[in-house]
């Protein structure tokens, strides 16, 4: 694959200092989710095709002007979908899809608080629960933040001062049927008290730095259940290597998505892009906390948003 786009996150600067879960061999090219070109296949492939478009996820190596890797995580991107628009579907949206479809198992009816909701999974499990129908609650630090989960139907949008108090009073002390947290911290044990009875949580990841612990005690007199939740696994991240299993049901998922973007009922944010050589910049504008949605590097030489 020709790359034009690479994902920029929080994990790559984990990745780059070794202080992700994954350690890849040093030295290496950062970058798990691309966008660009088929420029060869192998000879058995009848799914892809040279010169199509496409989004991919890879165990790293996104850096770089091409890639070599399986079929299993490579997404066709239909036309009507910009190439760039199409960056943050792998694995933002693909994280925030399986967790809250396929983990949560998400009902029509539900109320589901968004922890994070400016961030890239954040604002990808927003828009996904609004299209299936679901009240939700958007929590981000920002004000920016704030009105992009409202621009994306949002029924609530609120800081995490008093995080609990504030859920119960806007749902009349139902509280949240799903908590979608990636942030962890001190927001996870709010989390846990803006829970309805009988609530799920989805311990997605720690985007504040520090893991929570988790108050069994409101666990059970709540009757809460605690999914920690790893995306990693349908994709090939661990030691099992299990995307060959998952490769057919999350590119079913993944085509419904692109059809969303297409559709325009999901809209994908990359916030900002930087050229490959300013890498610093992009993971420093991401530690600020001030951008929305997702962070891109351009590696091709040209802009193809057709």
């Amino acid at each position: 694959m020709a790359i034009d786009y690479a994902s920029v996150s929080h994990a790559t600067g984990l990745m780059i200092a070794g202080r992700y879960q994954r350690r890849p061999p040093f030295p290496f090219a950062p970058g798990t989710e691309a966008v660009g070109r088929i420029v060869a296949v192998g000879p058995e492939q009848a799914r892809l095709r040279v010169g199509q478009r496409v989004a991919l996820v890879a165990d790293w190596g996104c850096f770089a002007e091409q890639v070599r890797m399986r079929d299993d995580t490579v997404y066709p991107i239909p036309d009507g979908v910009h190439t760039l628009d199409a960056l943050p579907l792998p694995i933002s949206y693909g994280t925030a899809y399986t967790g809250l479809f396929w983990r949560a198992r998400m009902q029509r009816g539900d109320i589901v608080l968004v922890l994070g909701a400016g961030a890239g999974v954040g604002l990808a499990a927003l828009e996904l629960a609004v299209q299936a129908g679901e009240r939700v609650i958007a929590c981000a630090s920002t004000e920016a933040k704030r009105q992009a989960a409202r621009d994306r139907g949002a029924w609530h949008a609120i800081d995490g001062q008093d995080l609990a108090a504030t859920v119960k009073r806007l749902t009349d002390d139902h509280g949240a049927d799903i908590v979608f947290d990636p942030v962890g911290g001190e927001l996870f044990d709010a989390g846990v008290r803006a829970a309805a009875q009988n609530g799920q949580l989805l311990s997605i990841g720690f985007a504040s730095g520090t893991i929570p612990k988790a108050p069994l005690n409101y666990l059970l007199v709540k009757n809460l259940t605690l999914h920690g939740f790893f995306y990693g696994r349908y994709i090939g991240w661990t030691p099992a290597d299990e995307r060959a299993a998952f490769a057919e049901p999350l590119q079913a998922a993944m085509a419904s998505m692109m059809e969303g973007v297409r559709r325009g009922g999901l809209r994908p944010t990359v916030a900002h892009t930087y050229e490959i050589d300013q890498l610093a910049d992009a993971l420093h504008a991401l530690e600020s906390r001030q951008v929305v949605g997702k962070v891109a590097l351009r590696i091709g030489g040209q802009d193809r948003r057709a």
